[in-house]
């Protein structure tokens, strides 16, 4: 079987288009024209031209010695924190703002929780001189500070979500809501891949530059561009869509998707969407939510702002039925200590998000011989204050 996406925008039972009347138009554009776009050569050619000398792509796969010792395996990180912005999201945002382009568009929104997305765009529409708002959470722009300063600098508009629990989904709501009442000359820059189709597709292939790199750098490392284990951190999930995209379809790799467990599972303070959701549909797609028993969305938790997300992408929701994915769930407190770890062993600040995936060397055990190949997905900068406060640094 396959996990990509089919011709009508699900894998397997989960994706589709689930939008409002007003947003059709808007939704329809994109899906007609995201693959011609795409595919056209001056496309390709001004997108890797940015990934290169705007981003610094490709970004290294490190062997991290120390840690490998400890845990008596072979790890090799790819290094999305070491991108333009500190993150992964920067190879989606560029791909967007040329669609956008191309499309006529010239006003952009973008929602995001941790802000690393909403750098991400706002630092693209700085590059291409086009006007940007961006949707963030009120308890979001307090915990993440710095990164709200950053997108100010770069001339972006900030806009605080005051609604529900004024994280990341309330954010998205009311992107939602702008992009209804601006349908014509404006593109919604989603950070992740979730929303209606083609949003999960188009993000997850712009993403897919890592694990195209890491297939030829894997070749010259180790003569292979086959790991044993793919590992990366599932909030909405672009960057383990990345990870994941080119070794999808070759089970001989396994994967393991590390989702935020708050508190602990059952404490009602967590994000575990795999264990904890039930189908469902956000955010313009049928996936695996959060839900009470009469499917109102329940409000998920997490210490890193970029993983409360109270579902995951469809393609990670297929990922998880099918079992072709192992989804593991680290807390709070196992993230911090592996985030402090990675620091300790390999002079690395990783994001909290990345710091969940580091955390799964704690909770599996490796062969001496296996490759294991995790996306460090986004540098620390945005979490010192997270840092400071939990281990009283």
């Amino acid at each position: 079987m396959s996990y990509n996406i089919d011709e009508r925008g699900y894998y397997g039972e989960f994706g589709g288009a689930f939008i409002p009347e007003m947003l059709y138009p808007n939704v329809e554009e994109l899906r007609q024209n995201y693959l011609k776009i795409m595919a056209e050569p001056s496309f390709q050619e001004e997108f890797h031209a940015l990934l290169k000398d705007y981003v610094g792509r490709p970004s290294p796969l490190y062997f991290a010695e120390r840690l490998s010792k400890k845990y008596n395996t072979k790890i090799y990180l790819k290094r999305e924190d070491l991108n333009h912005t500190g993150a992964h999201k920067i190879n989606n945002t560029i791909g967007q703002i040329l669609m956008a382009k191309r499309l006529g568009k010239n006003r952009i929104i973008a929602e995001t929780g941790a802000g690393q997305h909403g750098v991400a765009t706002a630092t693209v529409c700085a590059l291409m001189g086009i006007e940007c708002i961006v949707y963030m959470g009120e308890i979001d722009i307090a915990r993440q500070a710095p990164n709200v300063a950053r997108m100010k600098m770069l001339g972006a508009t900030v806009v605080p979500a005051l609604s529900g629990s004024r994280t990341l989904k309330d954010a998205t709501n009311e992107a939602i809501r702008d992009w209804i009442n601006n349908p014509v000359d404006t593109h919604y820059i989603i950070g992740s891949v979730v929303g209606p189709h083609p949003y999960p597709d188009m993000v997850a292939k712009f993403q897919a530059v890592v694990s195209e790199e890491i297939k030829n750098q894997l070749l010259e490392k180790e003569g292979t561009e086959n790991p044993d284990y793919l590992i990366a951190c599932v909030g909405g999930g672009s960057n383990a869509a990345g990870t994941y995209y080119h070794y999808l379809d070759n089970e001989d790799v396994n994967i393991i998707a590390v989702e935020a467990a708050g508190l602990g599972i059952d404490s009602g303070e967590s994000a575990a969407t795999s264990v904890l959701g039930k189908e469902g549909i956000i955010h313009g797609s049928k996936t695996l939510l959060m839900q009470t028993n009469d499917g109102q969305i329940t409000e998920p938790y997490s210490i890193s702002a970029g993983l409360d997300y109270p579902g995951v992408g469809p393609m990670h929701a297929n990922l998880y039925k099918t079992g072709r994915a192992e989804f593991i769930a680290i807390t709070d407190d196992e993230a911090m200590t592996a985030g402090l770890e990675l620091s300790q062993l390999e002079g690395i600040i990783p994001a909290i998000e990345s710091s969940h995936a580091l955390a799964v060397f704690e909770h599996k055990k490796f062969k001496p011989e296996d490759i294991v190949v995790l996306n460090l997905s986004g540098r620390g900068d945005k979490d010192l204050q997270n840092y400071i406060d939990y281990f009283k640094l």
